[in-house]
């Protein structure tokens, strides 16, 4: 119990570096950007537009509402991309002042994940453009994607703890979760029914992939207008809880060597 109160009292000591980084990610991410955080709302809808006149014709065939069902389900997933892949890179990246200073070494790495879910936020406004545009119905479910939200950043905080203390011993995890998340992406139902995969992948999908829960949940809200069912909505916080507990264990066992490598 103490150790738990002392952790908890380390990061809130240090919750204005946390916010001060996410801060910084974000203006360098957007500097000397005209349009800035529009982006995150352009981004998405052009990528949308030319995903649904590539896609509608060959998989729209019993989907309701294409575009958001497309947009929907790869605004999830881009997050959970997007933030791991940046987390993979925090500590490296920081490794001068991790060398110079002492700050706790999760920082870094959630501030990548805290400043990427702040775009996925920005995304969820090309989504409301969208239903917007193809009228699409608008429920009191949808006050509960904060939900949707938390699930997924505990989940990619987990797997930034992991790829963030990984890349620092063995750098070729770069390349490897670029294959990975090539082959997660095309095995997870974002443009496509999940009925066109052969019967024994739709298990395997439906159970042990933790995209397809999140992608799911959200899409019961904003699409189907429902809560999703027990399943998809306890799986989703079981993969979350488990992934942290696990991005914690490595990151805590090796954080100390990480001077070494960087």
């Amino acid at each position: 119990m103490d150790l738990m109160k002392d952790r908890l009292n380390t990061f809130f000591k240090y919750k204005d570096l946390l916010r001060e980084l996410v801060v910084r990610d974000l203006k360098l991410k957007y500097r000397r950007s005209v349009l800035g955080y529009l982006w995150s709302i352009l981004n998405p809808l052009l990528i949308m537009i030319v995903m649904t006149i590539v896609f509608s014709h060959m998989f729209r065939a019993g989907i309701e509402n294409f575009p958001v069902y497309l947009l929907s389900g790869q605004a999830v997933f881009d997050f959970i991309r997007n933030s791991t892949t940046m987390a993979m890179y925090s500590v490296l990246d920081n490794g001068a002042l991790i060398k110079k200073i002492y700050v706790p070494k999760y920082i870094f790495t959630l501030s990548k994940i805290t400043s990427t879910m702040v775009d996925f936020v920005f995304t969820l406004g090309a989504l409301v453009l969208v239903m917007l545009v193809t009228r699409s119905s608008f429920t009191p479910y949808l006050l509960a994607t904060p939900i949707l939200v938390l699930q997924v950043y505990i989940f990619a905080c987990g797997m930034g703890f992991i790829l963030s203390a990984a890349n620092v011993f063995f750098r070729d995890i770069q390349y490897i979760y670029g294959a990975f998340l090539v082959a997660w992406q095309y095995v997870t139902p974002l443009f496509y029914p999940i009925e066109l995969l052969p019967p024994w992948l739709i298990t395997i999908v439906q159970w042990l992939n933790p995209a397809y829960y999140y992608v799911e949940h959200f899409r019961d809200l904003v699409l189907y207008g429902c809560f999703p069912s027990m399943r998809v909505f306890l799986g989703g916080w079981v993969f979350a809880f488990i992934m942290l507990g696990a991005g914690l264990f490595v990151f805590k066992k090796t954080q100390d060597q990480f001077i070494l490598y960087l």
